[in-house]
């Protein structure tokens, strides 16, 4: 392949990538404004979590039907199914329409996402992706900072709308790139096709999507059964993955200690971090009265802090072990989440900032620890499925996250909003824009708001003790260590580490 095309398809391939990985948080900080004008504050957390459950759950098969149809046509698919979603959510006229299109949205932001890294699996040699490594994560990191202050900036100057159509031309733009300059490479007919676990990607959607709906109302008459039937559905997925030849969640990979406390700290440092910085706009707008361009500059020290901070732990893990960096990551992110619990209208923003900055080291001190410690110990056969488990630990952990705390929100406002006589349906036009509606009732509501915020990052903070209360369990040893007999076990000489 020429090189003029080879660089071609890498631009295609980054921008999609900033597409799906900035579509996660440009949204947040347009949700106040959604909000007030569609109504549904019960609603606001399923947004996120529609989202993120149905980009989560489709990365598995997405990867296989590539395998089996090719990647130019998946690719194709997938963009076209996000494109779509994208012009739905712009034209909902409904909380419960843009919830809906925000899944058809994440159906094909799932496929962006794992499509992305294998063409380039499929383009590079090893020497090279490992050069690219860093030019990919970099376009992560500018499109997570990008994200809320563009957000921020469209609501302010043009509509809520344009959040979703601005992925239109940059799409377009991107698949007609893969589209004629990719070529497939040939596959042979001989070759055994693999096998696409439907039953177990079906039980894990509609299983997670129960529990979901059961812990965010757990007074319903409804709520117990959903969860009866939720925990028959992850029964069931037990039994159905143990026996599949090509699982989407593999039940053998739990066994490992090491992978086992990573998947755990996944889901609670996800639902801690994902699940708090989706109220910070909210927060930043309804309760301290900032522009959603402030309210997106408000994340910015976490994004910051998370990407200045994954570079500075794997330059440490070597040297001072995957587990101690680790864990001053998630004592980071404890004492970050801790005074946000007691955050109000009178809370500094330059504070707020750096509480926030704090849950942002922690991440990214410890995602990238356990990631490499996990594809260090892990069978070299078992490495992708391994990464794109852990890889959905923390998605699921932070859909989890979004509505539990979405569902504390709701309930917060709701019995302050009753106990002070009014409407709890009350539109927040009056809390976004100050100068509209009654002072009183303003005023009201921001107390309301700011009592369920601080109930939000009270369950932050509960994941984020028990993250670290997990990374406690993690086995001690240098990443080395675990590099070498994995080595020894494959037949290849590593050099020998002391264990610590």
């Amino acid at each position: 392949m020429s090189s003029q095309r080879t660089i071609l398809i890498t631009a295609g391939l980054m921008l999609s990538l900033f597409l799906a990985s900035m579509e996660s948080t440009v949204v947040s900080t347009g949700m106040p404004t959604i909000v007030s004008q569609l109504g549904g504050l019960e609603h606001y957390s399923w947004v996120f979590t529609a989202f993120m459950l149905a980009s989560t759950t489709m990365v598995p098969l997405y990867g296989k039907l590539s395998d089996l149809f090719g990647r130019r046509p998946v690719f194709l698919a997938a963009m076209a199914i996000f494109l779509v979603g994208s012009v739905l959510c712009g034209l909902a006229v409904t909380m419960p329409q843009l919830i809906a299109f925000r899944a058809i949205q994440g159906i094909g932001a799932g496929g962006l996402l794992p499509l992305v890294f294998i063409i380039i699996g499929d383009l590079f040699s090893l020497e090279q992706r490992a050069r690219l490594q860093g030019l990919f994560s970099g376009v992560w990191g500018v499109s997570s900072i990008i994200g809320p202050l563009l957000g921020g900036f469209i609501v302010d100057q043009a509509s809520w709308e344009w959040i979703f159509w601005i992925n239109i031309i940059p799409g377009l733009i991107a698949t007609a790139i893969v589209w004629f300059a990719w070529v497939d490479r040939p596959r042979a007919h001989d070759a055994p096709k693999r096998s696409i676990d439907y039953a177990g990607a079906v039980l894990l959607t509609a299983g997670a999507v129960a529990l979901l709906m059961s812990l965010t109302d757990l007074s319903a008459s409804w709520a117990l059964p959903t969860l009866v039937g939720a925990l028959a559905m992850f029964g069931a997925l037990v039994w159905i993955e143990r026996r599949a030849s090509d699982p989407v969640l593999p039940i053998g990979l739990f066994r490992d200690r090491m992978f086992l406390v990573a998947c755990g700290h996944g889901i609670l440092a996800g639902c801690a971090v994902f699940g708090g910085a989706t109220f910070v706009p909210l927060y930043a707008q309804g309760v301290l009265g900032t522009s959603a361009t402030e309210a997106g500059a408000a994340l910015m020290p976490m994004l910051l802090a998370w990407v200045f901070s994954s570079i500075i732990g794997t330059r440490m893990l070597l040297r001072v072990g995957y587990r101690t960096v680790a864990f001053a990551g998630m004592i980071a992110l404890v004492i970050g989440s801790f005074p946000l619990m007691f955050v109000d209208a009178q809370t500094n923003r330059l504070l707020l900032m750096v509480y926030l900055g704090l849950m942002g080291f922690g991440m990214g001190f410890s995602i990238p620890a356990f990631l490499i410690a996990v594809q260090s110990s892990v069978e070299r056969g078992k490495l992708g499925t391994a990464t794109s488990t852990l890889q959905f630990s923390r998605s699921i952990g932070g859909a989890f996250g979004i509505g539990i705390m979405g569902a504390v929100l709701s309930a917060t406002v709701t019995t302050r909003l009753e106990t002070a006589g009014l409407d709890a349906s009350v539109s927040l036009n009056s809390l976004i824009d100050p100068l509209g509606g009654d002072i009183a009732v303003s005023e009201t509501l921001r107390a309301a708001l700011g009592a369920g915020i601080s109930g939000v990052f009270v369950v932050a903070f509960i994941a984020a003790a028990l993250g670290l209360l997990v990374t406690l369990m993690a086995p001690r040893g240098l990443i080395a260590d675990a590099a070498a007999e994995r080595g020894r076990d494959e037949g290849m000489a590593q050099p020998a580490v002391e264990r610590r």
